[in-house]
Order: structure tokens, then sequence, then C-alpha cells
């Protein structure tokens, strides 16, 4: 079975954090989001993935290969310029020759993709679209069914008093290969607003397959940091790397911590890191390969990439730090901070909450 990945987007809601790396590339729990997101199509029987590239491809292609080590053949579509998401589908049509799985890059879930592949099949739709409800419709395209799920139309951003129902279009889709003869081909098209409403108008059959099942989009720092404690905290399946050597903490090889240090699960330390004496790591919490966090510090429910040093007698709570960030001694980096890569925070300083620091920068 086929799947496309859209993972052209520059990730702009994520920034400083995607400003040197695709948003494919974010580590969740120290792999990259789309080595779980690989993982959870191999669950359902899709191995042969076509991914739509546009902003930093490079990485991608350089980490992933061929897909051989995740058990998968991996294809890779560069656009030259932004397609929309129905642009990008069409642009590697050359490759799809039956019925498909279309993605968006950007969202975390385990939404039963079997069976919406039986719903689609059982009532010869031309699209399905996987449908999840959420607290705040107004942000994304709301679709209302009838009672049998055949979708009725469709409402791009409703505001609130316009919404009637709060399942939106998950973005996720399985797509017959004739729905791309209704993309024209080198043009920006979007599924949403272009292809959608033809099959609509046409009376092609578009069924919506509801789902409750876990379901996030990564696109903000929030939602970012949110995903890594709910795969921490297991209210979403998923693997990750490491030995189980206490209550919910996983550590991988090469990893010193200090026996004065306390870490209290959920907790994830990648390879080669150093935790000092005395040290309290509360989780959820993930500490990225190649960290060094000093004596005394203190981390509650941050996320650390890699080769980040944390100085003395410094307190991180509820963060995200990016690769290469040094913080100095006695520092404090509250909630929702987000320090993107390289940045210094000077010894004593501390941030106010929820202060972006971007890369070649230096919090005094």
């Amino acid at each position: 079975m086929k799947a496309v990945i859209l993972v052209g987007g520059e990730g702009t809601r994520l920034r400083p954090l995607t400003l040197s790396m695709p948003k494919a590339m974010v580590p969740i729990v120290n792999r990259p989001f789309l080595a779980h997101m690989v993982d959870y199509l191999k669950c359902h029987g899709i191995d042969d993935i076509i991914l739509a590239m546009g902003y930093l491809p490079d990485p991608i292609q350089s980490h992933f290969g061929d897909g051989g080590s995740l058990n998968v053949r991996l294809t890779y579509i560069i656009e030259d310029s932004a397609m929309g998401t129905a642009g990008a589908v069409k642009n590697v049509e050359g490759h799809i020759d039956d019925v498909f799985f279309v993605f968006n890059g950007d969202t975390f879930t385990d939404i039963d993709l079997t069976r919406m592949l039986e719903l689609h099949r059982s009532q010869k739709a031309q699209v399905t679209i996987a449908l999840t409800p959420v607290e705040d419709p107004t942000v994304y395209g709301v679709v209302y069914t009838d009672g049998n799920g055949r979708v009725q139309r469709f409402f791009e951003k409703p505001s609130r008093d316009q919404v009637t129902t709060n399942m939106v279009n998950a973005g996720a889709y399985i797509l017959e290969p004739e729905v791309l003869d209704l993309i024209p081909r080198g043009e920006h098209f979007m599924f949403e607003r272009g292809v959608f409403p033809q099959l609509l108008d046409r009376g092609d059959a578009i069924y919506g397959y509801k789902s409750e099942a876990y379901w996030i989009d990564i696109g903000t720092p929030q939602k970012y940091l949110r995903v890594n404690h709910d795969l921490l905290s297991g209210k979403v399946r998923g693997h990750f790397a490491g030995e189980l050597v206490g209550d919910r903490l996983w550590v991988e090889p090469g990893s010193d911590i200090h026996p004065r240090a306390v870490l209290e699960g959920p907790v994830a330390v990648g390879k080669d890191c150093v935790i000092g004496p005395g040290s309290r790591v509360k989780g959820p919490a993930v500490i990225g390969s190649g960290c060094i966090v000093g004596t005394e510090s203190d981390i509650e429910g941050a996320v650390i990439w890699p080769n980040t040093r944390i100085g003395g007698e410094a307190s991180l709570k509820g963060c995200i730090i990016a690769e290469d960030v040094n913080i100095g001694d006695g520092s404090r980096i509250p909630e929702g901070c987000v320090l993107g890569r390289g940045v210094t925070v000077e010894s004593g300083k501390e941030l106010s909450a929820g202060t972006e620091v971007w890369p070649v920068h230096t919090a005094r």
C-alpha cells in the first residue's frame, strides 16, 4: 500500500525550532517525527511511502536514505515552489497506480487506518477523509456529514457562531487515483478548496471516517511540547529508544547519571549524556543525546535537544531547548520558553515566561 506524506512546508509556526531543521525531523522523544510516522504507517501495511518535499529536503534524505533501515521504501519528490496540498500530490502522480493514502506531515495520531480503508472500499468512495473532534473547530476545516458518514459540505475556519459540528479534517485521506485528474498540473492547488468541492458538485462519493483516537497537530511549540509529554505518559502509542532502567525511566547507551541525581519518570535520556550530582529531572521530560546537566540543576517538563550544556543550579520548567544551546549557571528558563539552535543564556539570567530566543542570540 502506498502513501504520500506532505513534508514540504516551512514550519513557520514552529519557529525558531524549524529555522534550520524541517518539521519532519524535529525530535519527538529523541526520534525524528517522521520516524514515528513511518512506524505508524507500517502497522497498517503501508510500506511504500512518497515524500512530497520542498523546504530543507537534504536532512530528511540524508537521515532516512531509501528507507531500508525502517523496512519501508521511500521515494523523494522535491517541489521547485510551494504547490499546495493537492498540487504536491499531483506532482508525484507518476508514482501512483492504485488507491492510496495522503497525510499532512504535521499530525501525530493513531487513527485506525485499516478500518478507514475498509470503510472507503465498502462505500465505493472516491475520497475518504479522517475526521476528529476538536475543542476549537474555528482554526480547522470543519466537515459536515449525513447519518451514513457521507460528506455534505466543507467549511474552512468558520467563525464560532457558524459552528454546528466539532468534527474537522484530520489531514489523512484515501484517494482513488482518478481523483488526480481534477488537479491542474504545475499549479498551486488545494484539496480543501479545490478538489473536494469539485467532487461534491459532481455528486461523487466522499465519506468521513470519524475517530476519537489520539490526534494532535504538532505545528506550534505548545503542541510540540504536549506530544512529547503525551508519548512519554502513554496517552498515545509510540516507540522510543532507551533501556527501561526504572519507573518510566528510559536511558540510552553511554549516559552517565550521577548516583545523587534524582530522575522522576516519565523521563527519556539520550545517548552519551552526563547528569551531575544533586540534579533533579522530573517528567514528563526529554534529555537529548550528548547533553550535559550541571550540578544541582532542576529540570521539569522540558524537552531538550541534543548537545545542550546546562550549568549548575539552573532551572528549566516546561520549556523547549534546541540543539547546541548553552545555559549558564543559575539561569532560570520558565514555562513556555523556546530557545533556538546555538543560543547562549548567560549565567544568572532569568527569562520571562513564553520568551522565544532565536538562533545566534545571547540572552543577557
